[in-house]
């Protein structure tokens, strides 16, 4: 009986630190306002032409040139051009960041936030699970592979990485290369997805904090799609790939509590922007230009029976045009802005 007397009289003499109470786990902030960087994986929708690039696919090097120096990748210059993008003019990580917009050549580091752009026209997320369009094709996982072997190394010297944006559009050509797959599609994209958060884990393993990822935009909606009876890619495909990488980013910022991870729901918002077209100057939102990729379109597109580019929503069959990356761009401009303001949790769609 003494000792359980002078048991409980210890313990009441314990400093309560000894029994720290549960904290709430402390994400880390972003804020677009200080945001000095901006780097890029994916596919046609994100890549934009670098001098030292694979023409019409990508900023640097190929699946035959992955390796790159340090002068080679500081060297490389932004080309705008009509050919510069998939979608005949700036596309939204230029219209974001402010970096190439222009027609001509632009300096990188001459950028207030600097575009470093690794995404390869026509990738998916890995060989293993689709073919390559190309022998030349730099696939997601390949897109890292030199991003962390060479890209980082370099940027390392001299960017924050805790003022750098990460961002990864992945899923166009996935979704539609394995649209005739017999396989059970939520099961086959929540796979795809899980490898591609183990290449987000890889980047943040190098010291990056600020994540954004973009869902599937209305593929189902393209031209050839918009009309058809058996469309090879429909809208619950899309809603299948967009809740993976949901599920998927929320398991990420769940499991690393230092992290920003923002999912922009661009199906939501280009969906939107479809219902009312008019307001945003589309005249033409299931057809497109056939002679998108005439020198002259720009400036005589009469001259082919077409409007101006910028009245069409579609660039080609499975493109955006420019305009609607400009339209796309404001909408994810403001949910940036937004976050830096927002106490919610830090795995966030478009609302």
């Amino acid at each position: 009986m003494r000792f359980l007397l002078c048991l409980l009289i210890h313990l009441l003499h314990i400093p309560t630190k000894a029994f720290p109470s549960p904290q709430l786990r402390n994400h880390h902030s972003f804020n677009w306002d200080t945001t000095d960087s901006l780097i890029a994986f994916g596919d046609s929708y994100t890549y934009v032409q670098g001098t030292l690039g694979h023409v019409n696919s990508t900023f640097i090097g190929d699946l035959q040139n992955l390796v790159f120096t340090s002068s080679q990748l500081l060297s490389d210059l932004i080309v705008q051009n009509q050919i510069g993008t998939a979608e005949g003019g700036p596309n939204w990580v230029q219209y974001l960041t402010q970096c190439g917009l222009k027609p001509g050549l632009t300096k990188l580091k001459e950028c207030k936030v600097q575009l470093w752009d690794f995404a390869f026209g026509g990738a998916d997320v890995s060989e293993e699970f689709t073919p390559l369009h190309h022998n030349y094709t730099v696939s997601l996982e390949k897109q890292v592979e030199q991003f962390l072997d060479y890209g980082d190394p370099v940027l390392s010297t001299f960017l924050d990485k805790s003022k750098a944006l990460v961002t990864s559009w992945i899923g166009i050509n996935d979704i539609g290369d394995s649209a005739k797959y017999n396989v059970s599609f939520p099961g086959f994209y929540d796979k795809l997805q899980a490898r591609h958060f183990e290449f987000i884990d890889s980047i943040y393993a190098r010291g990056y904090k600020n994540f954004l990822l973009m869902n599937l935009p209305p593929l189902n909606r393209r031209p050839g799609l918009v009309f058809s009876p058996n469309p090879s890619v429909n809208a619950t495909m899309i809603q299948w790939w967009n809740s993976a990488l949901q599920s998927h980013a929320t398991a990420f910022s769940n499991s690393h509590s230092d992290v920003e991870v923002m999912v922009f729901d661009v199906n939501k918002v280009l969906n939107g922007v479809l219902d009312e077209a008019e307001k945003w100057g589309f005249k033409n939102t299931t057809g497109y230009c056939t002679a998108y990729n005439q020198p002259d379109i720009l400036t005589d597109p009469g001259k082919y029976g077409c409007l101006p580019q910028k009245e069409y929503f579609w660039f080609n069959t499975g493109h955006l045009t420019w305009r609607t990356h400009e339209v796309l761009t404001g909408f994810l401009r403001e949910f940036l802005e937004g976050r830096g303001k927002s106490e919610n949790s830090s795995v966030q769609d478009m609302e």
